[in-house]
């Protein structure tokens, strides 16, 4: 339990509306979120409202869905840096949805320090044991790049088998699915733009 002085000196941040923005940006309801994060919908909404601040580490799990820093929740400063470096060793490796064995895919975020980005940028790696990715959509556009391998990209039911070198734009708001091919594994840059 936090005391009183903790608590007003942590609703100072903003932590609950911040994460509700973010959420409503993504056109997430609770539930997905609680899906990404492995967290229940209902501690969702107590930190939302600020009937309950979370842990870093609960934290953490949030911002890594939105693709921010901790830092995000702190900070007061408008101004954001325009320039951001994220060396390989310090790129988080996650499966596309915790609960699932083997994942579909497994990403890095290649631009995670940066806040109110107007892009998203990720390493996506698709295994030997990979399955099909279950179909979803989000708000924006987005383009694969393949570096390695071959993946087949369904979008709205029409699908397309990429090699490497090859490139992809679609709508992501139609439903859309991954499938790695071949005989090999296969990573490929995923940029969104919302």
């Amino acid at each position: 339990m936090l005391s009183r002085t903790l608590a007003t000196g942590l609703e100072y941040y903003e932590i609950g509306p911040k994460i509700r923005a973010l959420r409503h940006q993504k056109k997430l309801g609770l539930v997905q979120l609680g899906e990404h994060t492995g967290l229940s919908p209902g501690m969702l909404s107590k930190i939302e409202r600020g009937a309950l601040f979370p842990t870093l580490p609960t934290l953490l799990r949030i911002a890594l869905v939105f693709n921010v820093g901790l830092e995000h929740f702190f900070i007061e400063n408008k101004h954001r840096p325009m320039v951001a470096v994220v060396r390989k060793r310090d790129r988080l490796r996650l499966p596309d949805r915790p609960d699932e064995t083997p994942p579909a895919y497994l990403f890095e975020s290649l631009d995670f320090p940066v806040n109110e980005r107007k892009m998203e940028a990720f390493l996506a790696e698709f295994p030997m044991q990979s399955k099909p990715s279950e179909p979803h959509s989000h708000g924006g556009a987005e383009l694969i790049y393949i570096t390695k391998g071959e993946l087949a990209v369904n979008v709205d039911g029409e699908e397309t088998l990429l090699h490497e070198g090859d490139a992809m734009y679609f709508d992501s708001s139609a439903l859309h699915a991954y499938r790695r091919e071949g005989r090999s594994s296969c990573s490929a840059i995923v940029v969104i733009v919302q």
